[in-house]
């Protein structure tokens, strides 16, 4: 069967759905630059129905704020790209949903909206538990074209979500 994403993603997807199944476990996704490609990852895998409850597609402020709960002012003070979004943005993913587990990624995908402060390839990823838990990372990923740098992001946050099973 054809899929949609590159082995290593389709990997990562499948390991996360057969050990957070195994646990017990679910996830939510909140997605901005990737646009649902996180999701559709982890749903590419048969069985996920079992692992994933839910995903937010919140590419809008207004949405960032109607549906995760982030606050105006975060996004008026640091911008949609920002640390501080991203944690916001994943703590309104895991308590608006039934998960254990989120994760939030916003960022710039270019080819265009870069800044000297915020370049093309910057996102912000962030992870986090019920537990609290919480980890946030910084990419840059650089200018190496918009699909790419949404890929790359798919990378990164399967790989920070796989943390929480790994301990």
């Amino acid at each position: 069967m054809m899929s949609l994403f590159p082995d290593d993603i389709l990997s990562a997807a499948q390991t996360i759905i057969r050990d957070f199944a195994a646990a017990g476990l679910m996830i939510s996704t909140a997605e901005s630059c990737t646009g649902g490609l996180i999701a559709g990852a982890l749903t590419e895998i048969s069985g996920s129905s079992a692992v994933v409850d839910r995903g937010f597609v919140t590419y809008t402020n207004t949405a960032k704020i109607e549906l995760l709960g982030v606050k105006a002012e975060t996004l008026l003070r640091f911008g949609a790209v920002s640390e501080e979004t991203a944690r916001q943005m994943v703590h309104g993913a895991l308590f608006r949903s039934r998960a254990d587990i989120a994760v939030a990624v916003t960022g710039i995908a270019g080819p265009g909206g870069g800044s000297a402060e915020k370049p093309i390839g910057l996102v912000h990823l962030a992870a986090k538990s019920r537990a609290g838990t919480l980890i946030h990372r910084k990419m840059l990923y650089g200018d190496i074209g918009r699909s790419e740098v949404r890929l790359a992001t798919v990378r990164t946050a399967l790989e920070m979500v796989h943390l929480f099973l790994a301990g």
